[in-house]
């Protein structure tokens, strides 16, 4: 198994964020990868530094507005005076909103939907960063350099859309990672079909809006049932894709408080559901927040039971790439990667 990082990820540090009416420390803080890292590193491995994929895989995935905006948000919002430090909206996107802001609140609205997303003078570069971790990874296993390999990504990007960021989450790492190994699959004269199992927590609902329309990208999703849960629009059961992409995604929420063998049953069922779809590549949106000691925990799994689960993820024989989502228990991850590791069967 190879391993990708970058150091930039440890540069977004924005140290609160609004959630039930509360300001609150943000969960999702730099010690997160340096737990994570520290862990590949005992064990021997080295961490590969990825490349500046620019800006062709973000594009392909999510609008140009949006990227502008992402790159540029933080300068402009401090130079409009009266401001806080870090980006958070004030207002949100309209139903039928009919014309895009220009002022920089107006787009703060536009682009974030929600305020778990705060930004700070660095975010861009450690969201660029964590994209390119992903797309390295993704591309040394679809150019037949490892077998797996394990994006060590930071922030998270499950939860972002095409134009919305949200839930800790700016660029859909995952999203961009598989929409950019798909032309290299194509060009080994592959059929070019990818499966994303997410197994954090909350539901992806990003990476399901992104794909929700597609035959060759198939999403399967085990998550804290959202009818009382984040991301609580998205996730149900009932959503399995439209038009082209109708029958490719699979949501399997399961009650809040599922203890571990509830939630590796269901793992095992969105397993053989990938296998039925007979993917070139499979990605896995990997959170650790189902952790039982997690502070936003709503599900069992013991660190013993991370092991039991990549040993399921490893059985299905595909070339895999681990994208890093969530996981907030941050004296816990070590051990938690340690023994998904360990299950996985990287030396």
């Amino acid at each position: 198994m190879k391993f990708v990082h970058h150091p930039d990820a440890a540069m977004h540090r924005p140290a609160t964020y609004f959630n039930k009416g509360l300001l609150r420390s943000l969960p999702e803080k730099p010690e997160r990868v340096d737990a994570l890292a520290a862990v590949i590193e005992r064990r021997g491995h080295g961490l590969i530094r990825p490349d500046d994929h620019g800006y062709g895989p973000l594009a392909a995935v999510h609008t140009p507005a949006y990227l502008a905006f992402l790159e540029t948000a933080h300068a402009r919002w401090i130079a409009a005076g009266d401001m806080g430090g870090v980006v958070l909206p004030n207002v949100h996107r309209m139903q039928r909103a009919p014309s895009y802001p220009t002022g920089i609140v107006g787009q703060v609205g536009w682009h974030m939907f929600d305020t778990a997303c705060p930004m700070d003078a660095n975010t861009w570069t450690s969201v660029k960063a964590a994209a390119d971790v992903a797309i390295h990874a993704a591309r040394l296993v679809a150019t037949g350099a490892d077998r797996a390999a394990y994006a060590l990504c930071r922030p998270p990007g499950h939860h972002a859309t095409r134009d919305m960021a949200g839930g800790f989450c700016y660029l859909n790492n995952v999203a961009i990672a598989a929409e950019s190994v798909l032309p290299v699959l194509r060009g080994q004269g592959r059929p070019a079909r990818v499966a994303i199992l997410d197994v954090d927590l909350h539901h992806g609902n990003g990476t399901q809006d992104i794909f929700y329309d597609r035959d060759d990208v198939f999403f399967v999703s085990v998550h804290a049932d959202p009818a009382d849960f984040y991301p609580h629009m998205a996730g149900f059961a009932q959503e399995r894709g439209t038009g082209r992409g109708e029958g490719y995604t699979l949501n399997l929420p399961r009650p809040i408080g599922s203890d571990e063998e509830t939630v590796l049953a269901a793992i095992g069922e969105g397993l053989e559901a990938v296998r039925r779809f007979a993917p070139d590549m499979l990605f896995v949106s990997l959170g650790f927040d189902t952790f039982i000691d997690d502070p936003l925990a709503a599900f069992g799994v013991t660190t013993p039971g991370f092991a039991r689960m990549a040993a399921m993820i490893a059985g299905a024989g595909l070339p895999t790439v681990l994208v890093q989502e969530g996981g907030y228990a941050i004296d816990a991850l070590s051990a938690n990667l340690d023994s998904f590791l360990s299950g996985y069967g990287a030396a």
